[in-house]
């Protein structure tokens, strides 16, 4: 295993924005190699940080980079999605600040054996968070229907070319099954006229995209997490949440803006009458983005941008 490296994107931002007290209960539900856990569990005295990861080598690596504030720390294997549940499990019954970082990390990228990478091309096709979940991108690529294909090639890559590629995978793999980063980009090479490949960077981008999202069940569990970890804040306790694609992005803009304003009347109405509470407000009408300073340390982090809400009872 290479060394676990992840550079925490918007780090001073988030930290900032998460108003730490000494003696809160905080959760990173994705621990990566515990940057930000490492900075709130560094502030807190009387407090705890719950880190959750699905990533086995995540969760040694974060291990080993916590052990200053070990006594201040609670590590969970799971995917965020059962944030609730365990918090309620280990005996709290609120929290008062959340972060997610949404990225895969530096090292999830750039070790050969994960497969998150189009640019290595003899990569097998693997993409798991959870290295112990069953199916792989390969799987995918080789079972998958083709009108499934297309719909997560436009759903979850916003690929143009949705059509050809899934054409091309389903022709592809009669021949051989698809094991290595090297097959697929071959037949998106193939599939995407030359003059389109001219710009947007590597034309295998969107395609892995949407295969780790669906594999991943990416955006799901951002949705159907969010509301329940709104729910789980105290009061005045704030969501920090670290986007790096624009349906991320959307999932948690137009939830953090229907749990600040519920209402469900039509706008002619004087007075609400659904009943519908606000469950506080957005802190951020624009999100946040990196400096200058940060984007020529870490290119990764041009995309990424920050939103907070803050939760009030």
């Amino acid at each position: 295993m290479e060394e676990f490296n992840h550079y925490s994107v918007l780090l001073q931002e988030t930290i900032n924005e998460l108003h730490i007290k000494p003696n809160g209960i905080y959760c990173d539900g994705t621990l990566g190699g515990g940057g930000h856990s490492f900075q709130i569990a560094s502030r807190l005295e009387a407090g705890r940080l719950i880190g959750f990861d699905q990533d086995r080598d995540a969760i040694a690596a974060a291990t080993k980079r916590l052990e200053p504030v070990s006594d201040r720390v609670t590590i969970v294997k799971s995917n965020y999605e059962n944030m609730v549940a365990k918090v309620h499990e280990l005996g709290y019954d609120g929290v008062d600040g959340i972060v997610l970082d949404l990225g895969v990390s530096s090292y999830q990228l750039d070790d050969k054996e994960r497969g998150f990478s189009y640019m290595q091309e003899d990569a097998p096709l693997d993409m798991r968070m959870d290295q112990e979940s069953g199916m792989t991108a390969a799987d995918i690529l080789n079972t998958y229907p083709q009108e499934e294909l297309i719909r997560i090639l436009r759903e979850y890559g916003e690929e143009k070319f949705a059509v050809n590629i899934a054409k091309n995978i389903c022709s592809a793999r009669e021949k051989e099954p698809f094991a290595t980063a090297g097959q697929l980009n071959e037949v998106v090479r193939t599939s995407i006229p030359k003059k389109a490949q001219l710009t947007g960077g590597h034309p295998s981008k969107r395609t892995y995209q949407a295969l780790r999202i669906e594999l991943n069940r990416e955006l799901a569990v951002l949705e159907d997490s969010l509301n329940g970890m709104i729910d789980l804040l105290n009061d005045g306790g704030r969501i920090c949440i670290i986007t790096f694609h624009s349906l991320e992005d959307r999932i948690v803009k137009n939830v953090f803006k229907k749990a600040e304003d519920p209402c469900t009347c039509p706008k002619n109405f004087p007075v609400c009458v659904c009943g519908n509470k606000s469950k506080g407000k957005v802190i951020t009408r624009k999100p946040i983005l990196p400096s200058e300073e940060e984007l020529e340390v870490n290119s990764r982090s041009k995309s990424a941008k920050l939103r907070v809400f803050e939760r009030s009872v």
